[in-house]
């Protein structure tokens, strides 16, 4: 059964996910303008938002949002430099940043050029209380969340089998992801559950089955992005490829 926080938005491929996703984009950030005066966002890496950054950063979409009220966050990030090919800042500023009106004290990226990943993520969370507003039990209140899944179905960077699954006391950790042989630095749940709202996007037949097995089968958690459950509504944003095993009566 379909949880009731989950909406489903298909299309036929990631060109025109990506026209949905950044519309519901657009929609978020001027109703949080208008209802709170700012827009406090994180973004997500890897190749499936390129497309809707890309989209965001056009003439006619950038004109339709205050960036002065945003405010820019970035949800994981591997443990490299800013302008390494890896990082996802390095991909969301290319890709949309640098092409925005935005204050550049309005952009917060994780910091990286600390000598140990786990400095970077508690100043990183020290950033983040600073800025967003808390909830009553102190985790930060984003407006959105952006997020993707891998094919072992985590999401930000939070991998099967890692500690920072269990971390409860922290809105971001470090992980040192064995399968990677790397470090990153992510948010965690408690921060990704306490948010206004929450957008997936998944595209590939590659994650049909774990995508059918994660939206319709009543079973305990098995899946790192099954215990992201917010406050608000998770928008799952996929293709008909990613789709292709659902049951059509969860549309």
């Amino acid at each position: 059964m379909l949880d009731p926080r989950y909406i489903l938005h298909t299309d036929a491929d990631l060109a025109a996910l990506s026209q949905s996703a950044a519309l519901y984009w657009l929609e978020q950030a001027q109703q949080a303008i208008e209802q709170r005066g700012v827009f406090h966002v994180a973004l997500t890496g890897g190749s499936t938002p390129q497309p809707l950054y890309r989209l965001l950063a056009r003439p006619d979409m950038t004109e339709r949002i205050d960036w002065s009220c945003v405010h820019i966050f970035i949800g994981d990030e591997r443990y490299v430099a800013h302008d390494h090919p890896d990082s996802n800042f390095g991909m969301a500023r290319d890709c949309l940043l640098d092409h925005v009106s935005i204050p550049e004290g309005n952009i917060h990226p994780i910091p990286t050029h600390y000598e140990h990943a786990c400095e970077a993520a508690e100043q990183y969370a020290n950033l983040i209380n600073a800025i967003v507003p808390l909830s009553g039990g102190q985790a930060p209140i984003f407006d959105l969340i952006m997020l993707g899944m891998g094919d072992d179905g985590h999401t930000a960077s939070l991998f099967p089998g890692t500690d920072i699954l269990r971390c409860d006391d922290k809105s971001v950790a470090a992980v040192y992801v064995e399968k990677l042989a790397s470090w990153r630095v992510s948010m965690t749940y408690p921060c990704l559950n306490q948010a206004r709202q929450i957008m997936v996007m998944v595209s590939g037949g590659s994650k049909a089955a774990i995508l059918a097995h994660i939206l319709q089968k009543d079973s305990e958690t098995l899946y790192p992005i099954q215990a992201v459950l917010p406050t608000g509504e998770v928008h799952w944003f996929i293709d008909h490829a990613a789709a292709s095993q659902l049951d059509q009566s969860s549309f």
